[in-house]
């Protein structure tokens, strides 16, 4: 980041807009433009600017580009910092900037309007599968009280939630982490989950696209992850942990919730389940093998699917995935 570059890259009503916008909220090249009024590829080529300067950062979601405030280390944060207070105390001193924000600033609730609305319609085609499967278990509320409990002892850090899905396990936990990545490999759950998040602060949450096999972030990047009913989607679980051990630093949490064994095979075709739960020895050698040491298993028998939740703490060197053991079937 060189402030010359910053000052170049500010010197255009365009980009003093996109710079505001982005210290609001995360948004697609596409909805920029929307904001904006203007076409697609001159949008591009104004963020590419700010880019370059070192003020935004650009992440591609499948076909989408999405733009954030760019996160700074703490040489730049200062700068960036100051640029947002200096942005603010324009538009509180200059009528016609102020004038154009606020027009911007309504564009931008029709877009949180229409991310809801797509939300909700998602919601609407899967609710009855999603309310089946909720009325086998444990109430929600008294499964993120037991896991908020569980990882009060210690700060929660930096928090990975892989396989994110609404959004929920990152909303319940932004106000006491640092910040919190939500991960999922799915497109349409990413949607979903940006409606839910978009009032937090671009500065606590991010959302990512990505397999929780091949994590997109560099090693002990991590204070603690998170795999909430996620587990069971994968047919080998061991790479899944393997990689949340490599994201997290030495020390580091891994909170694990999802069902113990059971016999529901009709979950595996209605629900893509494509395993029936773990059994607490399973979990055990799972998370040794990952590098983890497990605490004991908390378990919460409110429905005819029993809900566990398995911590475990990350050592300083985890064991190579080749070591991970054959897992027997979960029935």
């Amino acid at each position: 980041m060189v402030i010359e570059d910053i000052f170049k890259a500010l010197g255009d009503p365009t980009r003093l807009r996109i710079a505001r916008l982005l210290g609001t909220m995360e948004l697609a090249v596409g909805e920029l433009a929307q904001v904006l009024g203007q076409s697609q590829p001159r949008v591009s080529r104004h963020v590419g600017i700010l880019c370059d300067a070192g003020l935004a950062e650009r992440r591609r979601e499948g076909s989408w580009v999405f733009l954030r405030q760019a996160e700074a280390d703490e040489r730049a944060a200062p700068v960036i910092d100051a640029t947002q207070r200096l942005l603010a105390i324009a538009e509180q001193t200059e009528p016609d900037f102020a004038a154009v924000c606020e027009a911007d600033r309504r564009k931008l609730a029709a877009i949180r309007d229409a991310r809801v609305t797509a939300a909700e319609h998602y919601f609407a085609r899967h609710a009855g599968e999603w309310d089946e499967l909720r009325l086998l278990h444990s109430p929600d509320a008294e499964v993120e009280r037991r896991l908020s409990d569980a990882l009060a002892d210690s700060p929660l850090g930096a928090v990975l939630d892989i396989g994110t899905g609404t959004g929920r396990m990152a909303e319940l936990f932004a106000g006491t982490a640092e910040r919190v990545v939500a991960l999922d490999k799915n497109l349409e759950m990413l949607r979903v989950a940006r409606a839910k998040l978009q009032h937090l602060p671009t500065a606590r949450i991010e959302l990512v696209q990505g397999d929780f096999a091949d994590l997109p972030f560099a090693p002990a990047s991590f204070d603690t992850v998170l795999l909430h009913q996620v587990l069971h989607f994968a047919p080998d679980p061991a790479p899944a942990l393997a990689e949340a051990a490599r994201v997290l630093r030495g020390g580091g949490r891994i909170a694990i919730v999802d069902f113990a064994s059971h016999d529901r095979e009709e979950l595996r075709t209605r629900h893509q389940h494509a395993r029936l739960g773990f059994t607490d020895r399973q979990m055990a050698e799972l998370l040794r093998a990952a590098g983890f040491t497990a605490s004991a298993p908390i378990a919460l028998e409110g429905g005819e699917l029993i809900v566990k939740i398995w911590i475990g703490k990350r050592r300083a060197s985890p064991a190579t995935p080749a070591k991970t053991p054959a897992l027997e079937t979960a029935r």
